[in-house]
């Protein structure tokens, strides 16, 4: 069994079990004021592993399957298998917390903010397969055309940077934009040619 399908299934069974009992779901969120303040240090991979809803935690897994499946695969064919799975555990969970930073560095004194779900890991994920295959065609759900995704990458970049500056949305933007940058720069620790190679496709 692939670690992605793993990751799915323990995701999927902690985020319904989360949502049937609120006071597990609670000590699972992402509180910045409570990991400074109280030192529940937990909560910076917890809350990776629980969702707002069935809507939140299907677009997250459904994403992660379809990408991370693929770019595991890869991964293993260009390191080995034990050395491929490590490579994908770090992009995932360190890309997950990577992406929590700005939160957290913004909200640490903010007693009210919290945040949940896989978003800016699965970002992570996302972004490093199309660093590795920018010939790869990609769809955003508003624009049902695919795209080659050395251009969905700028995009979907481009459009949660303007959604962040706007703000009030209740989605973390900077998240998803942490994640992504996380993940282009592990590809390019891993593979340089692999960043000329997307950077050619550009320009």
């Amino acid at each position: 069994m692939s670690l992605v399908i793993i990751i799915v299934i323990v995701t999927v069974a902690i985020s319904w079990q989360a949502n049937q009992n609120l006071m597990l779901k609670d000590r699972m969120l992402f509180v910045p004021y409570l990991i400074k303040h109280d030192r529940e240090y937990h909560r910076i991979i917890s809350h990776m592993f629980i969702h707002a809803d069935i809507m939140h935690l299907a677009f997250n897994m459904l994403s992660l399957y379809s990408l991370g499946s693929m770019f595991e695969r890869q991964l293993e064919y260009n390191f080995g298998f034990q050395l491929g799975i490590l490579h994908f555990a770090i992009l995932y969970l360190v890309g997950g917390i990577f992406a929590s930073f700005f939160s957290y560095v913004k909200n640490q004194d903010n007693p009210s903010y919290r945040s949940l779900g896989a978003s800016g890991a699965v970002s992570a994920v996302i972004f490093a397969s199309i660093l590795w295959n920018p010939d790869l065609k990609l769809m955003l759900i508003f624009i049902p055309v695919p795209i080659p995704a050395f251009l969905f990458g700028p995009i979907y970049l481009a459009i949660e940077f303007f959604a962040m500056r706007r703000g009030n949305t209740g989605i973390a933007h900077e998240a998803h934009i942490s994640g992504a940058l996380f993940g282009i720069l592990y590809v390019i620790i891993l593979d340089f040619d692999r960043a000329k190679q997307f950077l050619d496709l550009i320009f």
